[in-house]
């Protein structure tokens, strides 16, 4: 395992992002637990992509401008609803009770986790020109050692996205027992998520 690879993923996968900021809610809304959670599913996020750049169905991305679009703007569109229910106090930064049934189960977490993932065209083509510069060129092994790379990659995203978390939770009482910082991390986290729709849409192939 090259010492190339594993500093560049570490870069990117702590480089805050969509996921990142995701988690980061989970933990100040709902602790540890809820920031595990979240980690746990945008990792799972990244197995479509994983499977796109192994079957080739990442090339018809990266060549079809009409695919890319799409896949682009339904990112955006779902970037936009998370923002707006954050801003409503339903979405990720939403602070529940303790006893409050209504906070979201953790299939919930996990869907909306892998959705900030699945809905990001980027990351599927990161995995369709980053990975390949790591397997030697007419490889026999050229699937597996993907697959063992791309493992490598999920389990990085998922210690950095845990760490992240955990340390939101760490300062999650602070956060919680002043309305005022509640209110104005709900409006940061939105216009966050907005931004990242914004960056995401007026990115091209």
């Amino acid at each position: 395992m090259s010492i190339e690879f594993l500093l560049t993923t570490l870069v990117i996968v702590a480089t805050p992002g969509t996921g990142v900021l995701f988690t980061l809610a989970a933990g100040l809304s709902r602790g540890v637990r809820a920031s595990v959670i979240a980690a746990f599913g945008c990792t799972l996020g990244i197995v479509p992509h994983m499977v796109a750049a192994i079957t080739g169905l990442a090339a018809v991305l990266n060549t079809s401008a009409v695919a890319f679009q799409t896949l682009k703007y339904l990112g955006v569109a779902y970037l936009l609803y998370m923002a707006w229910n954050t801003l409503r106090d339903k979405g990720a930064l939403a602070v529940p009770e303790e006893s409050e049934a209504g906070a979201p189960s953790a299939g919930r977490v996990i869907l909306s986790a892998v959705l900030v993932n699945v809905l990001n065209p980027k990351l599927t083509i990161f995995f369709f020109a980053f990975l390949p510069q790591f397997i030697p060129a007419n490889s026999a092994n050229a699937t597996v050692r993907m697959l063992e790379l791309s493992a490598l990659f999920m389990l990085a995203t998922f210690v950095v996205f845990a760490v992240y978390g955990a340390f939101a939770a760490a300062v999650r009482n602070h956060v919680i027992s002043r309305p005022a910082v509640v209110t104005w991390m709900r409006r940061v986290f939105g216009a966050s998520f907005v931004a990242l729709a914004g960056r995401l849409a007026v990115q091209n192939q």
